[in-house]
C-alpha cells in the first residue's frame, strides 16, 4: 500500500484551486443552487400548495424545504474544502496504538496487531480486549504486544462498550499520543510519520485519516465506500475547523483528551448538582404548603434547610469547591434532622411517661425489656440520633429528600467505574460527542486525505444493517443529548456541521413521502399542487440540475451515486434510528450496542425479510403505476400529471434497485469467485 495512494488524491488545496479556478466554480454553483433552491421553495409555499389536498400537500412541501435545507448544508460544507500537507514528524514523541476489540477472530486481530506493531515510528500496540479472552492474552504475550482488558473497577458497572474499553485503557497506559484502531482496520508503517507533524499545532487535538475497505467490490452493493464523506465533505469540515473524528484510523493527543474528562466531570457534577437544588426547592415548597397548624418547629426546620440551599448557591457562585460545599450542607441538614429526631424522642418518653403515671401494668418491664434488647432507646446517644435521622420520619420526610438528593451529588461517582471518562460515553458512538465537545473546548482538528489503513466492510446486507443503525443511533443520541446549537465554545460553522450530519439522518422521514406523493397521484388522481403548470418545471427542473452538477464538480470523478441511492433506500433504518435514541434519551428504554461483524454471517438464504419495507414500497409504486396507466387510457387522469408521476416512480424504483442487489450479494470471496467464473467461461468461448 502506497502511502499516497492516487484513488485518494484530494480536492486541491485554496491556493491551487483559486489558480486553476476550481474554487471559484463550486461556490458559483453553490450560490446559483441555493438562488435557484430558494426561488422554488418559496414559490412552493406561497402559490402551489393544494389545500384541498393539505394532508398529502403539506407534508410533501416540508419534505422539500428538507432537502433544500440539506442541499444547502452541504454547499455550506464545500465551500471551504482544504487540502492539507502534513509537517514532517518531529521526533522523541511517545505514541501507544490502541486495537480495539471485542469477540471479533483471533486471526483478524492478531493481523492487526502485527501491522500496528510494525509502524515505523517508536511506539507501543496495545490490544484492549473488552472481552477478556484468554487465547487472545496468550497471543498477545507471545507477540510481544502489550493486553489490556477491563479493571475491577469496571464489575456491575455501566460499561461504556468502546468509550468504555477505551477509557480504562487510556488509565493504564501514558503516551502523548495515541492512534485508535479497529480491529479490523490494518495501519500503514507510515502512519504516524504521515501524521505526527500536525500535532506541531499545539492546539491540534485530532487528526482523522480515511476508511478504505479492501474487500469491497468495484460496484459496492452495500454502499460500504464513502468517498464523498472520506473526501469532500471531512474536507470541508477540515475547512471549518470541524472534522470529524470517526471511531478508528484517528491520532489524537492524551492532553487534550484528559482536559476533556476533567473539564466534563466538573461540569456534570455542576449541572447534577444545580439540578438537585432546583428539585430541593421545590420539595421544601411542597412541604411547607402542606403543613398544618401547630408545626412551627417543622417550619422553622424547612425554613432552615431552605437557607441552606441558599448558601450552597452562593458559595458555588463564588467558586468554591462542590465536595465542600455539599459536605457542609450535608452536615447542617444532618444537625437540623438530629435536633428535630431529639425533640421527637422526648416527646416519646414524656407520652411513655405519662402512660406509666396512669398506671398501666407492666409499660416499665416492658420499656426496661426494649431498653435491655435496643440499647439507646432509654437512653439516646449522638450515635442513635444519628441513625433515627435516617428514617424518613414523616416530620422529616422533606429535609430528608432534600439530603439524599444533594448526598446523590457524589463527586466521587459512585455509579461508574470511573470518575473521569474522557471519551464520551453518551450515545452508543462514542466518536462525534467526544469530538465535538473538544472543538467546543478551543481544540482543533485535521483531516488527512490519504489512505493509511485498510479496513473490512460489512460482508453481508443484516451486518451492514446493524452498523448504520448504530451509527445514526449515536448521532441521533447526541442530538437529543447535546444539540450542537446549544454548545458554548463551538462557532457557527462547527454547529452547522454537525447539524449537518444530523439533520441528514432525518431522511427517512423525506423518503417516506416522496414514496407516498406518486402513489396517491396515480391510484386517486389526488394532486398535491395545484397544477402541474410550466411554472413548476421552470422553477424545479434548473435547480434539481444544478444541485446535481454541484455533486459533480465536487466529487471530481468520485461516485456518489451509491450514497445517494442508500439515503433513500435506508429510510426505515434512519427511522427506526430517531425513535429508538428517543425512546433511549427521553424514556429509558435500553440500547444495545452490537458489533459489527467483521466476517460473512448469513448462508445460502437471501434474507428478503430484512428488506420488508423497501419491499413493500417497490410494490406499491408498481401497483400505482399500473393504475395510474390504466386510469390515462381511460381518461380518467391527467396525460402531463400521470406521466410526470410515472417517472417519479421510474426514479424511486431505480433508487431500491439497489436493495435487491444487497440482498442478494453473498460476500467478497464469492464475488471474486463469481467473476473468475464468468471470465473462465468468457476465456473458453473465445
Amino acid at each position: 500500500m502506497s502511502p499516497q495512494d492516487p484513488s485518494l488524491d484530494g480536492v486541491l488545496s485554496p491556493r491551487e484551486e483559486s489558480a486553476g479556478g476550481r474554487t471559484l466554480l463550486i461556490r458559483s454553483i453553490v450560490l446559483v443552487t441555493a438562488v435557484l433552491g430558494l426561488n422554488y421553495i418559496v414559490w412552493r409555499w406561497l402559490w402551489s400548495i393544494n389545500w384541498d389536498a393539505w394532508w398529502i400537500a403539506i407534508p410533501l412541501v416540508l419534505a422539500e424545504t428538507y432537502s433544500l435545507i440539506d442541499s444547502l448544508l452541504f454547499g455550506f460544507t464545500v465551500w471551504r474544502l482544504k487540502k492539507r500537507t502534513p509537517p514532517p514528524a518531529p521526533e522523541g514523541l511517545t505514541v501507544d496504538v490502541f486495537i480495539t476489540t471485542y469477540n471479533e477472530p483471533l486471526d483478524l486481530v492478531l493481523t492487526t496487531a502485527r501491522a500496528a506493531k510494525a509502524i515505523e515510528y517508536p511506539h507501543r500496540t496495545w490490544i484492549l480486549d473488552d472481552g477478556n479472552r484468554a487465547e487472545v492474552r496468550a497471543a498477545a504475550d507471545a507477540e510481544g504486544i502489550g493486553w489490556i482488558t477491563r479493571s475491577a473497577d469496571w464489575k456491575d458497572m455501566p460499561r461504556h462498550a468502546k468509550a468504555g474499553n477505551l477509557n480504562n485503557a487510556l488509565m493504564s497506559t501514558d503516551g502523548e499520543f495515541l492512534v485508535i484502531l479497529d480491529a479490523d482496520q490494518i495501519p500503514d508503517p507510515q502512519i504516524l510519520h504521515r501524521t505526527l507533524g500536525y500535532f506541531t499545532n499545539e492546539k491540534m487535538a485530532l487528526v482523522q485519516t480515511p476508511q478504505v475497505f479492501i474487500n469491497v467490490p468495484d460496484s459496492d452493493p452495500l454502499g460500504s465506500q464513502a468517498p464523498l464523506f472520506y473526501g469532500p465533505i471531512q474536507q470541508g469540515k477540515d475547512g471549518w475547523n470541524a472534522a470529524f473524528f470517526c471511531g478508528s484510523n484517528a491520532i489524537i493527543r492524551r492532553e487534550a483528551l484528559m482536559q476533556l474528562g476533567v473539564t466534563r466531570y466538573v461540569t456534570e457534577i455542576e449541572l447534577a448538582l444545580h439540578k438537585a437544588l432546583k428539585t430541593s426547592d421545590k420539595v421544601l415548597a411542597k412541604a411547607g404548603r402542606n403543613l398544618g397548624p401547630g408545626n412551627e418547629r417543622i417550619s422553622d426546620a424547612l425554613d432552615i434547610v431552605a437557607k441552606d440551599l441558599r448558601r450552597v448557591r452562593r458559595r458555588l457562585q463564588k467558586g468554591h469547591g462542590i465536595s465542600e460545599v455539599t459536605y457542609e450542607f450535608q452536615q447542617r441538614v444532618a444537625a437540623v434532622t438530629r435536633t428535630l429526631v431529639a425533640a421527637d424522642i422526648a416527646a416519646f418518653h414524656e407520652d411513655l411517661a405519662s402512660l406509666a403515671d396512669l398506671g398501666i401494668e407492666g409499660l416499665e418491664e416492658g420499656l426496661q425489656d426494649a431498653s435491655a434488647s435496643t440499647p439507646g432507646l432509654a437512653v439516646v446517644d449522638d450515635s442513635a440520633l444519628d441513625q433515627l435521622a435516617q428514617r424518613s420520619w414523616s416530620p422529616l420526610a422533606a429535609i430528608d429528600a432534600v439530603r439524599l438528593l444533594i448526598e446523590s451529588v457524589n463527586a466521587d461517582r459512585g455509579c461508574e467505574a470511573m470518575a473521569v471518562m474522557p471519551m464520551a460515553t453518551i450515545s452508543v458512538t462514542e466518536d462525534m460527542a467526544t469530538c465535538m465537545r473538544l472543538h467546543s473546548l478551543g481544540w482543533e482538528s485535521a483531516y488527512h486525505h490519504e489512505k493509511l489503513a485498510d479496513g473490512l466492510a460489512p460482508e453481508d446486507l443484516n451486518s451492514m444493517l446493524t452498523q448504520r443503525l448504530r451509527w445514526a443511533q449515536g448521532t441521533i443520541q447526541v442530538m437529543f443529548r447535546e444539540n450542537p446549537f446549544a454548545q458554548k465554545g463551538l462557532t457557527i460553522a462547527q454547529k452547522l456541521m454537525y447539524g449537518a450530519t444530523m439533520w441528514s439522518y432525518l431522511s427517512g422521514f423525506a423518503a417516506l413521502v416522496y414514496i407516498a406523493a406518486p402513489i396517491i397521484y396515480l391510484t386517486f388522481g389526488i394532486l398535491p399542487v395545484n397544477s402541474i403548470s410550466t411554472e413548476f418545471f421552470v422553477r424545479l427542473i434548473p435547480f434539481l440540475l444544478v444541485n446535481q452538477l454541484l455533486f459533480a464538480v465536487v466529487g471530481k470523478g468520485v461516485r456518489t451515486w451509491r450514497g445517494q441511492q442508500y439515503s433513500l433506500a435506508l429510510f426505515p433504518v434512519w427511522i427506526r434510528s430517531i425513535t429508538s435514541a428517543f425512546g433511549n434519551v427521553y424514556l429509558g428504554r435500553s440500547l444495545d450496542f452490537a458489533v459489527t461483524p467483521k466476517t460473512l454471517q448469513q448462508d445460502s438464504t437471501l434474507r428478503w425479510d430484512l428488506v420488508k419495507p423497501q419491499l413493500w414500497a417497490m410494490g406499491l409504486l408498481v401497483a400505482a403505476a399500473v393504475v395510474g396507466v390504466v386510469r390515462m387510457i381511460v381518461g380518467q387522469a391527467d396525460i402531463l400529471g400521470t406521466s410526470v408521476n410515472l417517472v417519479w416512480v421510474a426514479f424511486d424504483l431505480v433508487i431500491f434497485s439497489v436493495i435487491i442487489e444487497a440482498v442478494r450479494y453473498r460476500g467478497f470471496e464469492h464475488y471474486q469467485a463469481d467473476i473468475s467464473k464468468a471470465k473462465a467461461r468468457q476465456d473458453a468461448g473465445a
